[in-house]
């Protein structure tokens, strides 16, 4: 089986402040207190958690790993280099968005099964209301070969509901079809391509903004049905949402020789990552609940899929 995940890692700054973006809460001095032993702690849950997905069926750590909420490089870096993937042959890509805060995509990749071709970050241009700029992250393409079959991969994280659904509604649908646009041009030179999409999309499987991906009718949303009353990737008052997808194409529905073909979606919201008691019981243990520290995870739980690869 080969495991494709995405984790939105919640806040992974390091403790350094960078005078261009708003990252003044997340230093030592900063409202949050972000110690360097508490960005080491979270490197060591963060790293021990992506080493585990989908390996109840399969003997290796996922191949590829969308990443969301990461503040540059160097936190790519430190999160592959804790004894939990340190010894996984891992690289990583990663270009700094234009994201006030500073967080960023990226995409870490098993290097015995994933070979880079290309990779770029395709801007978000979206206008507010009040006719200014917002400073969106970008999305992340990357092209390149899964076990020698190619695969053209987008890393999303779109723009948050912070200031109200209806209000922003416009900004996730214009990503969207900033993505459907770029598509349509790779298809010029990339006849019948393989697409995996992923992401925190800050809009769930129904939404607007994911029906213009839909409404090409190139791909498919196995994460259409995992949403329930009961279960998602992440909970607000009491609520889950799952926000955080994986999208492919129809062309990973075949069982052709030398393709992948895929088997199941889940989310991997394994008991340690929850909360253990309490009114939040069974919601993702985040880091901070406000300014407060509490020594989670996340405030989402990673999703995933797997394939088998037909020989």
């Amino acid at each position: 089986m080969v495991t494709i995940a995405f984790y939105n890692l919640e806040n992974l700054f390091d403790t350094i402040d960078d005078p261009t973006t708003l990252d003044d809460d997340f230093t030592p001095k900063g409202v949050k207190r972000w110690t360097n032993n508490r960005y080491k702690k979270k490197l060591f849950k963060l790293s021990s958690t992506m080493s585990q997905i989908g390996t109840h069926n399969s003997e290796d750590p996922p191949v590829l790993v969308g990443i969301a909420e990461v503040e540059n490089e160097t936190v790519v870096i430190d999160l592959l280099n804790t004894a939990n993937t340190e010894n996984i042959n891992y690289a990583y890509v990663h270009y700094d968005s234009p994201d006030e805060r500073g967080i960023d995509t990226g995409l870490i990749y098993h290097k015995d099964h994933f070979t880079v071709i290309h990779s770029e970050p395709i801007h978000v241009h979206i206008i507010n209301t009040n006719g200014e700029k917002d400073y969106t992250r970008d999305i992340l393409y990357v092209h390149g070969k899964l076990n020698g079959e190619e695969v053209h991969v987008f890393v999303n994280h779109w723009p948050s509901k912070r200031d109200g659904k209806i209000s922003t509604d416009y900004k996730r649908i214009e990503a969207a079809k900033v993505l459907v646009n770029f598509i349509e041009k790779l298809e010029e030179k990339h006849p019948n391509p393989n697409y995996i999409i992923m992401g925190d999309f800050n809009d769930g499987p129904k939404s607007d903004s994911i029906k213009v991906l839909m409404d090409t009718n190139k791909f498919y949303n196995p994460s259409d049905h995992l949403l329930t009353f009961e279960k998602g990737s992440a909970s607000y008052k009491r609520k889950w949402s799952l926000f955080d997808q994986i999208i492919i194409s129809h062309s990973f529905l075949n069982y052709e020789k030398g393709t992948h073909s895929f088997v199941e979606a889940n989310i991997f919201d394994e008991h340690f990552l929850t909360e253990f008691d309490g009114k939040f019981k069974g919601t993702p243990f985040r880091t901070y609940v406000g300014r407060k520290y509490v020594g989670g995870y996340s405030d989402h739980f990673p999703v995933f899929l797997q394939f088998k690869y037909n020989e």
